[in-house]
């Protein structure tokens, strides 16, 4: 199958930007495919696609392959593009709030991308963590990089649970200041106590067995821009993504992929303890998780990647 439809919620996400840069450096092309990739604006949205057969592939959060086998609709992980979750929790700084510990949360107004999002899942597991309940505070979806970034500067909400490009245009500004931030393997390790697999490209097991030529060539154009990021430089990366994203102020986004550049894998392998570990993060909120008997080795499979890294 050649002709493959790819979602994605949120292009761009700095989390996603292995996607984009596969399309721009023609490595799909060059792995026999030609690609069409919709994006749905969040990553509620480009499950569903997924799920109602509208789409082959979705560029997702590892997450959804342990909740929808908890929901008995499964979906497989075949390679990672995010190694950390690239969120970041921060307080708006013109609030002037008070802040000593995630206690201190209780009843703010939180900006997420969508309710049900990874930016909400975060925040859930930073207050059950803390003896808290989701309840105990207020989320408001605030969408995407432009209309986050405006509703710190007007103030409408407390704090933004959020990733790049949004969060390093704030913080630069000084209008937020991160109390969280799993950009890193420190600060993924002060929030979720481990590894934590982030954004992968996800396929229903069906279509995994149907069309394993296909997932093959999409998982080795992947890894050839995974190793392609690993060797190039911010200002390299930044150059070769659509003008667009660098908006006016290309220094910024110079500046943004430097913070992110370490959340990309080498390699695409997705990481048995961090699987584990997402499995635990969930299980603490998600109650459907908790309930349900998980395989976590069958939420992802490293075999295309093997061979795409044999290949090289």
């Amino acid at each position: 199958k050649t002709d493959v439809k790819i979602a994605v919620g949120g292009k761009s996400f700095m989390i996603y930007l292995p996607l984009t840069l596969t399309e721009r450096l023609g490595y799909f092309k060059d792995a026999g495919l030609n690609v069409e990739i919709t994006d749905f604006g969040s990553g509620t949205k480009s499950l569903q696609a997924l799920i109602g057969g509208n789409v082959d592939a979705t560029a997702g959060s590892f997450d959804h392959t342990i909740q929808m086998q908890a929901k008995g609709q499964p979906i497989v992980a075949v390679v990672e593009t995010g190694r950390y979750p690239g969120i970041v929790l921060g307080l708006v700084t013109s609030k002037k709030l008070a802040y000593h510990s995630p206690k201190d949360l209780k009843g703010l107004k939180i900006g997420v991308t969508a309710p049900g999002s990874q930016t909400n899942f975060m925040v859930n597991y930073i207050l059950t963590k803390n003896g808290m309940k989701p309840e105990d505070v207020s989320f408001i979806g605030v969408g995407g990089p432009t209309t986050a970034v405006a509703a710190v500067k007007k103030g409408e909400i407390d704090a933004l649970s959020h990733a790049d490009p949004a969060i390093t245009q704030v913080e630069l500004s000084g209008e937020l200041t991160s109390i969280f931030d799993t950009r890193t393997t420190a600060g993924t390790q002060a929030v979720f106590g481990g590894e934590y697999p982030s954004s992968v490209m996800y396929v229903s097991p069906a279509f995994a067995e149907q069309n394993p030529n296909t997932v093959q060539a999409i998982v080795t154009a992947t890894v050839r821009t995974l190793r392609w990021i690993a060797k190039s430089t911010p200002e390299e990366i930044a150059k070769a993504m659509p003008p667009e994203y660098q908006g006016k102020d290309p220094a910024l986004y110079v500046e943004i992929v430097k913070k992110s550049k370490s959340m990309y894998p080498a390699d695409g392998r997705i990481n048995k303890a961090g699987a584990e570990n997402a499995y635990q993060v969930l299980s603490a909120f998600d109650k459907a998780v908790a309930a349900a008997k998980i395989d976590i080795s069958a939420t992802y499979t490293d075999r295309f990647v093997d061979k795409a890294l044999a290949a090289h």
